[in-house]
């Protein structure tokens, strides 16, 4: 069978894959919960949920540094890559010698387009029909009112623009990201939030893990603004990570 990826590239699978390299850690989670565990030979040390497959799978590396050796060694009849999480590089590579399918999210409704075409490709549709009209009731959007900053960094402070799947998500819960006419993740001050006078800073515990420390002493600065932990992976882990946090209230 022929598919086409996010990006439009077509791929050739000649039957349903039963030896799965996935190198996006959400996706991980995504084929444990679509029922295909024991068809994943190899993830990466990012890949933590459900209970870090990577101690009983071939780990592979890093996201953006994989043992392509390794991955290759596996025998995989499929690769589950993301264009914006992995090397551009490293997956032309791999492709040369296996089926790779990359996904491109910007947006909820992308998340669940990928859902449905990894559904297809690896035989498990049903499963992922069933995930997908539950995120669809635990997500239904809100009227977007508050207005959010969304902190990812620290040192330099850094947030994310409107191009996002972070930014979709937030509007998605209710929020007005005040940095949506931004690109991907820009650099910011404490005193440019503070212009911006939002109504609530989210600080987000991935891939900088903000803590109370890190709170106080925002908050010190943003007097006059709510400042609140956020659970990064609810924000930012497309796939199925919804299902088993819970939405923050807005």
């Amino acid at each position: 069978m022929i598919y086409k990826d996010q990006l439009g590239n077509q791929i050739k699978v000649n039957s349903t894959p039963s030896r799965i390299v996935s190198v996006v850690p959400s996706i991980t989670e995504l084929l444990f919960d679509l029922g295909l565990g024991d068809k994943v030979v190899g993830c990466t040390k990012f890949c933590v949920h459900p209970n870090k497959p990577y101690f009983t799978k071939s780990l592979i590396g890093g996201t953006k540094d994989l043992k392509l050796e390794k991955i290759l060694q596996l025998k995989p009849d499929l690769i589950l890559a993301n264009k914006e999480e992995n090397i551009k590089e490293q997956i032309e590579l791999l492709s040369e010698s296996a089926p790779v399918w990359i996904s491109d999210v910007k947006t909820f409704d992308d998340s669940l387009n990928m859902i449905e075409q990894i559904g297809q490709i690896t035989s498990s549709s049903k499963r992922a029909t069933e995930i997908i009209t539950q995120l669809s009731n635990i997500l239904k959007p809100k009227r977007p009112s508050i207005k959010v900053v969304y902190l990812i960094w620290k040192d330099p402070y850094m947030t994310v623009g409107g191009d996002t799947y972070i930014s979709n998500m937030l509007n998605r819960c209710g929020y007005i990201n005040v940095f949506a006419d931004q690109n991907r993740y820009p650099s910011i001050t404490l005193q440019e939030i503070n212009d911006y006078n939002p109504d609530v800073v989210l600080l987000s515990s991935e891939p900088y893990p903000f803590n109370e420390e890190h709170l106080k002493t925002i908050k010190g600065v943003l007097k006059n603004t709510e400042v609140r932990l956020a659970d990064g992976e609810f924000f930012s882990w497309y796939g199925s990570r919804q299902l088993h946090v819970k939405p923050i209230e807005s």
